[in-house]
């Protein structure tokens, strides 16, 4: 069984998945919102996920902002398309921010015309890492 990081966006949601035995955190891309429920319907089938973890966004003072009602819009979307799946929300302060650190400390290429696709699918992995770390 698998588990899967979402970095949800109005514009883009960035996917990442465990590995089988539930260690590392992989990327699977960045999507629109409607294209990433299509994925993790289809990852759901496909590699058996057992858990989606979604970043949770509270603002730096940790109240809430406007975008956790479309979070919690996107998971009510979630639920009734994936019904047998658990849905932990994660703090996810910080994670855009760290996501942008390790890509340009990784020594890839400028993200000027894919940066924000790659950061959004490296806070998906980060969300789902910081989960896995902690579970195990």
């Amino acid at each position: 069984m698998r588990i899967v990081g979402v970095d949800f966006g109005t514009k883009r949601v960035g996917l990442a998945k465990s590995d089988p035995l539930g260690m590392f955190a992989q990327p699977v891309g960045t999507f629109t919102p409607s294209e990433a429920l299509d994925v993790l319907d289809e990852l759901s089938r496909v590699d058996d996920v057992s858990t989606i973890v979604i970043g949770w966004p509270l603002e730096e003072d940790g109240s809430h902002g406007k975008m956790i009602q479309l979070v919690k819009e996107y998971i009510n979307r979630l639920r009734k398309r994936i019904p047998n799946v658990e849905i932990v929300r994660r703090d996810e302060r910080s994670s855009s921010e760290r996501a942008k650190e390790l890509i340009r400390s990784s020594g890839r290429p400028s993200m000027r015309k894919t940066g924000r696709g790659r950061i959004d699918t490296a806070a998906a992995g980060i969300i789902l890492q910081e989960y896995l770390d902690e579970v195990h």
